[in-house]
């Protein structure tokens, strides 16, 4: 098992090692090949001069003694190969001996052992006639100079050289870059592995200029910050149905107890006090099964045109004995010259705008106010219900949506199930809009929702 910066170098640091190598292959093979090419051409034209030269010779001299040509035995010698002159009747003139070239220290040092002595015969011509031979030959072992075999060993040793320093460079960079990746991940890593302990207050703060480490770097802080949330929520639901469960489960208890010890007699008045909150313990068993149900049954839902101002308005009407009793009123604003179409169930957004009025009605005071305002903008059409209520406090807003919540003591005084905003937020994410909520305690709330404008 490796760490990630250990794999990422050993796979850079693989990579340049075979990128250099065939590179250094195949240089090496194209110089040869060049050079090979090279040394030919050199050898054809050295061939060519010096037939050229036997037949300057033979046109000075129009024939062939044993000093004709002599003066490139020296050359011959130095450049390390030997020719032997021939007449027309491949009789010879002169020639050198191989064995003189094979005991120079230059031949030794090349090949201690003998090479092989080829020869190549060219033809001597004179006003278009050949007029003798020139065979010209070497051994295999000196066919390059010392200037030859050190040049390709020069070459060889750049070749080499680079191939070090290009490592070297590489296995900076590469530890570099596996740096780069390696610490944010491994920070990341880290973030992941204490929320799966349960640590949901974990964040990381490494830096990266990766856009996609950024990413899942942001992505595991706002994971976090999610199950952090959810496991706070998930804290309060369970305090809010114990606290629910067990107060009609005491009051059952204790009265049964006092019963059965006689301090409470049994009779009707009593009978019926402990059905009433049985009667209470099956509506929060009712309400999660609404709830649930509901969840189940608004998967999908018939849509169809709905006319939002004309089902606003219906629905403030049906408030209007609610409003009386506590003395509030009623504020209905529109603004006019637009058209308020929404693709929708009218039953389910009813029940959004019933839910939504009903509790601001409920958690308003006597003599209250409560406004409904419809307007539209370019992407959305927007619906403002607001009240001047108890409020909610700033630690409770984020969670009003959630199940079961039922906010402070002051909101609990007054009866309500806790599920109402849980069914709107839901139906209005079937309808694809979006409710937001604004409040201060002792001045009220207000509940806005945005229907995208897909009409």
């Amino acid at each position: 098992m490796y760490s990630i910066r250990r794999k990422l170098s050993i796979i850079i640091l693989t990579c340049s090692i075979l990128a250099a190598l065939l590179t250094a292959i195949f240089v090496n093979i194209t110089i040869n090949n060049k050079f090979s090419e090279y040394m030919v051409s050199n050898q054809n034209k050295r061939n060519d001069r010096i037939v050229q030269y036997f037949q300057e010779v033979y046109k000075r001299d129009k024939k062939w003694t044993a000093d004709s040509g002599s003066e490139m035995k020296h050359e011959a010698y130095m450049s390390n190969y030997c020719i032997t002159l021939l007449d027309l009747n491949k009789k010879l003139v002169w020639m050198m001996d191989p064995k003189d070239i094979r005991e120079k220290e230059h031949f030794k040092a090349l090949d201690s052992k003998n090479g092989i002595f080829t020869t190549n015969t060219f033809s001597v011509k004179y006003n278009g006639d050949v007029v003798g031979y020139v065979q010209i030959g070497q051994y295999s072992s000196v066919l390059l100079s010392t200037d030859d075999v050190n040049f390709k060993l020069s070459i060889n040793k750049g070749i080499v050289a680079s191939i070090f320093f290009s490592l070297l460079i590489v296995i900076i960079i590469s530890l570099y870059i596996s740096k780069q990746f390696s610490v944010p991940i491994r920070e990341v890593s880290n973030v992941s592995v204490k929320l799966s302990n349960g640590d949901y207050s974990y964040r990381t703060d490494v830096k990266t200029d990766i856009l996609e480490i950024k990413k899942l770097k942001s992505s595991i802080n706002t994971l976090g910050e999610k199950l952090n949330y959810q496991d706070l929520l998930r804290k309060r639901l369970v305090s809010d149905i114990s606290h629910e469960i067990r107060t009609p489960l005491n009051i059952l208890q204790n009265n049964l107890e006092a019963m059965i010890d006689g301090i409470y007699p049994v009779n009707t008045e009593q009978l019926i006090g402990l059905n009433d909150e049985v009667i209470r313990f099956g509506k929060l068993l009712n309400n999660l099964n609404i709830l649930k149900k509901f969840e189940e049954d608004t998967v999908s839902i018939n849509k169809e045109m709905i006319l939002l101002d004309e089902l606003l308005s219906a629905v403030c009407d049906d408030f209007s004995i609610a409003l009386k009793e506590k003395n509030i009123d009623l504020v209905y604003n529109i603004r006019p010259g637009k058209a308020y179409s929404v693709i929708g169930h009218k039953d389910k957004l009813k029940q959004v705008f019933i839910n939504l009025l009903s509790n601001a009605v409920k958690f308003s005071n006597y003599g209250g106010k409560v406004w409904v305002n419809l307007s539209r903008d370019k992407e959305n059409i927007i619906v403002s219900i607001r009240d001047t209520g108890i409020g909610i406090s700033k630690e409770d807003l984020p969670f009003i949506f959630e199940r079961l919540y039922r906010g402070d003591k002051s909101r609990n005084k007054i009866e309500g199930s806790g599920i109402g905003l849980t069914i709107v937020k839901d139906i209005l994410t079937l309808h694809s809009a979006s409710i937001e909520a604004q409040s201060e305690v002792g001045k009220g709330s207000t509940f806005t929702i945005r229907f995208r404008n897909n009409v």
